[in-house]
């Protein structure tokens, strides 16, 4: 089940962010500050967070997404983990079609999303190749020296 982040969902997600290893420090404080923004400021359009159970009701996943800022009928998929225990059961794929559902029923025209091009990021980048988005820019060394900015999107109109 996806449903809307609740603030007793926090925890849960942060722990699950944590276990994932693909997150640093500062990532971390950054998901964190996003959820903030989300539980605080319920009338900001910004951030929207998304989080997804298993069978007995343990948050298992989440997603943020929002608005691409400046940019007509665009949005952007900001966070997107899975508790490593739950991985290939079909939770990350549920939420991005869960965001495609949202977008095209928003009339929306693309989705675009962000990743590293660090190996340990391969499986990351193929998900999303898997779900039909096309790589279409590489910003190289964006993160750091070495780690190209790799940015994916999918068309709805």
């Amino acid at each position: 089940m996806i449903r809307p982040m609740e603030p007793q969902d926090k925890g849960p997600v942060l722990g699950l962010i944590r276990a994932t290893g693909f997150f640093t420090a500062a990532e971390v404080d950054v998901a964190e500050e996003l959820m903030g923004v989300y539980l605080e400021k319920p009338d900001q359009k910004d951030y929207r967070v998304v989080v997804v159970e298993n069978g007995q009701k343990d948050v298992v996943g989440y997603m943020t997404w929002g608005p691409t800022p400046l940019a007509e009928d665009a949005y952007d998929m900001y966070w997107m983990a899975v508790a490593p225990s739950e991985q290939g059961k079909g939770r990350g794929k549920a939420l991005v079609r869960w965001l495609e559902d949202e977008v095209r029923r928003r009339d929306g025209r693309m989705i675009i999303i962000e990743t590293s091009s660090q190996p340990k990021y391969h499986a990351t980048r193929q998900f999303y190749i898997d779900l039909d988005y096309k790589e279409v820019a590489k910003v190289p060394n964006f993160y750091r020296a070495g780690d190209d900015r790799v940015i994916y999107a999918k068309y709805f109109r």
